[in-house]
């Protein structure tokens, strides 16, 4: 009764196979390791490297172990480089789930948890956006994400493939101090590395349509994110319908520009941000309401946004 988590070696991956392990969830972790680290990945797991391209490695691996769904979570996850790489973008994310879903098929595993974005919204016109916001993906990343929800939807009519995706919004801070997201492109990475290196941090783009100009995100944290996949995963193994897609959000917002002063007062350096020119395909605002998830999937947030930003500086600091 495994479960197979592709992508398993990254930062909101090595959560999820954490979580599985403390709610007794037998799991397997394939990871190609572009992004993701191989010590992440705890002492005693069975870990697979190898590619969500590699069709024949994925049947190889659902056949030699009990697989009886799968969390989805691989794939390129940057909204403003998926711009500049939108081939790249489509390879990993579109490609990869057609052939995940295919080996799937192939080998008789009906369930699926599917990493999708907030992406998929594009800029929203509402306050709060919820399941039935209109989609209008602004990047190749917010799209090649809606057209894995498309792939699992029409999937799920052709064979009876059970599935949900769960819409991320920014997913921060950590609870391992030997985890920590270490992407180059996303907000408190690239603060905190900044700092320790004595390096100003960076805000993209004061012009925003926002109250102070600069960008505005629903900040969640991966610990509360890994629960919802196991929430998922379990009412799917127990046969449960559940939604097509769910927002894990907190139905409130802080800009960059607050984060900036709340690191500055969780931290103790003192700092002023340098202005930098907008990236492309980031959106003004992008704020859910996650009250489907908290019916369904027990969705709630535990962290404040201090407590966040100090679990992330923490953790860097611990690394060394």
């Amino acid at each position: 009764m495994t479960w197979l988590i592709t992508g398993g070696a990254g930062y909101i991956g090595t959560h999820v196979a954490r979580a599985c392990d403390a709610n007794n969830i037998p799991n397997i972790i394939l990871d190609d390791l572009s992004s993701g680290h191989r010590e992440f990945v705890r002492d005693g797991a069975t870990f697979i490297e190898g590619s969500i391209l590699d069709r024949q490695l994925l049947v190889e691996t659902m056949r030699e172990h009990p697989v009886v769904g799968v969390i989805h979570i691989a794939g390129y996850k940057y909204a403003g480089e998926s711009v500049r790489r939108p081939l790249h973008t489509y390879e990993q994310n579109v490609t990869g789930t057609q052939t995940l879903l295919s080996a799937m098929a192939e080998t008789g595993v009906e369930k699926i948890v599917f990493s999708s974005s907030a992406a998929v919204y594009g800029t929203p016109r509402v306050e709060t956006v919820t399941e039935e916001t209109a989609k209008a993906p602004e990047s190749p990343y917010g799209e090649s994400k809606l057209i894995g929800e498309w792939l699992l939807h029409d999937q799920g009519i052709a064979t009876g493939l059970a599935h949900t995706s769960l819409r991320y919004f920014n997913v921060v801070g950590t609870s391992y101090d030997d985890v920590v997201d270490t992407s180059p492109h996303n907000l408190f990475p690239l603060i905190g590395e900044a700092l320790r290196a004595g390096r100003t941090p960076k805000i993209f783009g004061n012009d925003y349509n926002t109250p102070d100009g600069t960008c505005v995100r629903d900040y969640i944290h991966v610990s509360d994110l890994a629960d919802s996949h196991i929430a998922a995963a379990r009412a799917l193994q127990g046969g449960t319908a559940l939604r097509p897609a769910y927002n894990l959000g907190s139905g409130d917002g802080a800009s960059v520009g607050e984060i900036m002063r709340a690191t500055r007062r969780m931290t103790g350096v003192a700092f002023e941000p340098e202005v930098s020119p907008r990236r492309p395909g980031d959106p003004d605002r992008i704020v859910a309401s996650g009250e489907a998830a908290a019916r369904d999937l027990g969705w709630r947030m535990r962290f404040t946004l201090d407590e966040m930003i100090s679990s992330d500086w923490n953790a860097r600091l611990a690394r060394g």
